[in-house]
């Protein structure tokens, strides 16, 4: 394993483990995707749910869009590793 792929691993690591964190101490938890444009982004809630938001810089707040369907909830975990 070469210096770049090991360094990937350990910090998609680091985030899996503040996600767990976060979302067991009652926080949400941001999730960037390059699926999304760039100022949107998912918010996971410690309830399973998962949203899509607009970032509103202004404000240093976001915007619900919608909330996710638990299979899209579920199919967004599997394509972000987030197991």
């Amino acid at each position: 394993m070469n210096i770049l792929t090991q360094i990937e691993v350990t910090g998609n690591n680091a985030v899996k483990r503040l996600r767990t964190q976060k979302l067991a101490s009652g926080l949400a938890f941001m999730i960037n995707s390059s699926t999304l444009p760039s100022n949107q982004c998912y918010i996971e809630y410690p309830d399973g749910t998962i949203s899509i938001v607009k970032i509103l810089q202004a404000h240093r707040d976001y915007e619900k869009i919608r909330t996710l369907s638990n299979d899209e909830a579920q199919s967004l975990r599997i394509a972000h590793n987030l197991f």
